[in-house]
C-alpha cells in the first residue's frame, strides 16, 4: 500500500498523520526518503496502529454521547503516548510550557516544594528551606495523593505541577501520606513568590565550615565562591558540605560545585543516550581556585539529581566522605524540544553516570557512613528533663569566674579594658552556645564536625604509628 491510498483512508487520517508529522520533526529532524514499500517493519506496523486510532477517533468523533473536541483527544491520545515512557517525560500543551519557563526565571508562586512520581505516586523529593511548605512541616518522602480534594493517582507529574502554583497569597489544600503517621491528613499552605537562597554557611567548634546548598541555581557557584573565601579568612580547616533536602537544579553548576574541589584533569559526571548527540563528558577546568580542605558531604532521601552528580563525584575521586543515608536517585536527563504550536515536549533523552560508571539513575548514591537522622521525642525529652532542665540551662552559663572566692586572673585585674574582653567573649560564647545547639538537633551535622575535629588528630597519630613502625622495621633489620 503506498503513502496517497494510506492517507486516504479518511480526511481524519490525513489530518491525523499531518499532526503527527509535525508534532514528531522537531525531534528527528530526519526526512523519509523511501517509499512505504522500503520501509521497515516497524514503521509499516507504525502506520498500521495509526490506522486503528484514526478509526477509534472517528467512532468518538460520530458516537459519543455528548459532542467532543478533536483537539483535546489528540491532545489526551499524546499525553497518554508519552505517560507509557517514565514519570520525568511529558507533553506540555502552550499553557503549561509557558509556564515552565516562568518556573526557570526562580520566581514564582508556589509552594516551595520539589516533586516527582515515585512507584506511580506523587511524591515529595525535598522542601525547600523558608518557603510556605517547609514552615508547614512538609516532609521529604510525603506521598500526595490529594490535591484540594482530587485524587493525584492518575495525574501526571506537569498536571500536578499546574495545580499546585498559583497566584500568591492564595491557599491550597493537600493530602499528605507519611509513613511514620497512621492516617492521611490535610495540609493547608498559602502560596508565596518562591525565592530560593542556594548558599548558607556558618562555622562550628571554630575551625570546621559549613556550608549548605539548597538548590543549583544559577549563582550557585558564584555564591559559593564568596562562603568559602569569608570562611578562608577565618581560618577554617576542615569542611561540611550539606546537600540534604537538595532537589538539583542546573547540571553546569553541579559540575562548577564539584570542579572546586578537584585537582587536575578528572571526569566529573558523563551521560549516555541512544544519540552520539546526547552523550555527554563534564570535566574540571584549568581556572579554578580549587579547595583543599578536608571534607564531609551530607546527604539524605531528600538530595537529587544536580546534587548526586555532586556527592557521587566526590566519593568516587575519593576527595570526601559521604555521611548521611541514600540518596534520592534521580539520575535521568530531560530534554525541553519546542513543538510548532508553542507547545513542547520534555523527553528523558540520556542517564548521568559518576566518574566510576555508576547509574545514579534508581540506585542513588550510598553514602559511606550511615547516618540516620533520628529526631528527639519533645514528649520523652519533656519527661526525662523535667526536673534538671533549668539546672542545666543554668550550669551552661556559669564558669569559674562565678563562683564565690574564686581566683583572680590577669584579666580580672586590668579592669576596664578586661570588662570590654569580656563582653566579647561573653558574645563569643552565646553565638557557640547556638551552634551547639545546632548541632543537637542534628544528628548527621553532629557526626561530620566531630568527624572533621578529629581529623588532625586522627591523621598525627596514624602518621607517629607509621613512623613507629618503621624505626622498628629499621631496628630489626639492624640487629640482624
Amino acid at each position: 500500500m503506498n503513502l496517497k491510498s494510506k492517507l486516504s483512508i479518511s480526511r481524519i487520517i490525513g489530518a491525523f498523520c499531518f499532526t503527527f508529522a509535525i508534532t514528531l520533526a522537531p525531534v528527528t529532524e530526519l526526512v523519509a526518503k523511501e517509499s512505504l514499500e522500503e520501509e521497515s517493519p516497524s514503521h509499516s506496523s507504525a502506520y498500521e496502529q495509526l490506522k486503528i486510532f484514526s478509526e477509534i477517533l472517528s467512532l468518538v468523533e460520530s458516537n459519543y454521547v455528548e459532542p467532543v473536541d478533536p483537539k483535546s483527544l489528540i491532545e489526551g491520545a499524546i499525553r497518554g503516548m508519552v505517560k507509557t515512557l517514565d514519570p520525568h517525560s511529558s507533553y506540555l500543551n502552550a499553557e503549561s510550557f509557558q509556564s515552565m519557563q516562568v518556573e526557570t526565571s526562580g520566581k514564582f508562586g508556589g509552594l516551595g516544594i520539589e516533586i516527582s512520581i515515585r512507584g506511580g505516586i506523587l511524591t515529595v523529593v525535598s522542601p525547600i528551606e523558608d518557603t510556605p511548605a517547609w514552615k508547614q512541616g512538609v516532609l521529604a518522602g510525603d506521598k500526595i495523593i490529594k490535591i484540594e480534594g482530587e485524587s493525584t493517582l492518575d495525574m501526571t507529574l506537569t498536571d500536578a505541577v499546574s495545580h499546585l502554583r498559583g497566584e500568591r497569597g492564595k491557599p491550597i489544600t493537600i493530602t499528605l501520606f507519611r509513613e511514620t503517621v497512621e492516617a492521611p491528613f490535610d495540609v493547608t499552605i498559602v502560596r508565596d513568590i518562591i525565592k530560593v537562597k542556594s548558599v548558607k554557611h556558618k562555622i562550628y567548634e571554630d575551625s570546621v565550615g559549613y556550608v549548605s546548598i539548597r538548590s543549583f541555581t544559577k549563582t550557585t557557584s558564584g555564591d559559593l565562591d564568596k562562603a568559602l573565601l569569608k570562611m578562608e579568612q577565618s581560618g577554617v580547616t576542615k569542611l561540611v558540605l550539606d546537600l540534604r533536602n537538595n532537589p538539583g537544579g542546573l547540571l553546569n553548576q553541579a559540575v562548577e560545585v564539584s570542579d572546586r574541589f578537584l585537582d587536575g584533569e578528572n571526569l566529573i559526571v558523563y551521560t549516555k543516550g541512544r544519540s552520539e548527540e546526547q552523550n555527554m563528558r563534564f570535566t574540571t577546568r584549568e581556572d579554578i581556585k580549587r579547595v583543599k580542605l578536608p571534607m564531609v558531604i551530607l546527604v539524605n532521601g531528600g538530595s537529587a539529581s544536580a546534587s548526586e552528580i555532586v556527592s557521587g563525584a566526590l566519593q568516587d575521586l575519593g576527595r570526601a566522605v559521604i555521611l548521611g543515608t541514600k540518596t534520592f536517585g534521580k539520575g535521568s536527563v530531560q530534554t525541553i524540544i519546542p513543538l510548532s504550536d508553542q507547545s513542547a515536549l520534555r523527553l528523558t533523552t540520556a542517564r548521568y553516570y559518576t566518574p566510576s560508571g555508576r547509574v545514579i539513575q534508581e540506585n542513588g548514591i550510598v553514602p559511606d557512613i550511615i547516618v540516620e537522622q533520628d529526631p528527639i521525642s519533645k514528649e520523652v525529652e519533656g519527661k526525662e528533663n523535667e526536673d534538671s532542665e533549668e539546672k542545666e540551662k543554668i550550669r551552661r552559663f556559669l564558669r569559674e569566674k562565678d563562683l564565690k572566692k574564686h581566683l583572680k586572673g590577669k584579666s580580672s585585674i586590668e579592669g576596664d579594658l578586661a570588662e570590654e574582653e569580656a563582653e566579647e567573649e561573653a558574645e563569643v560564647e552565646k553565638e557557640q552556645e547556638e551552634l551547639r545547639e545546632e548541632l543537637k538537633k542534628d544528628a548527621q551535622l553532629r557526626h561530620a564536625v566531630f568527624l572533621l575535629k578529629g581529623w588532625n588528630i586522627m591523621k598525627n597519630t596514624i602518621k607517629k604509628t607509621s613512623d613507629s613502625e618503621v624505626d622498628s622495621n629499621e631496628r630489626v633489620s639492624f640487629n640482624r
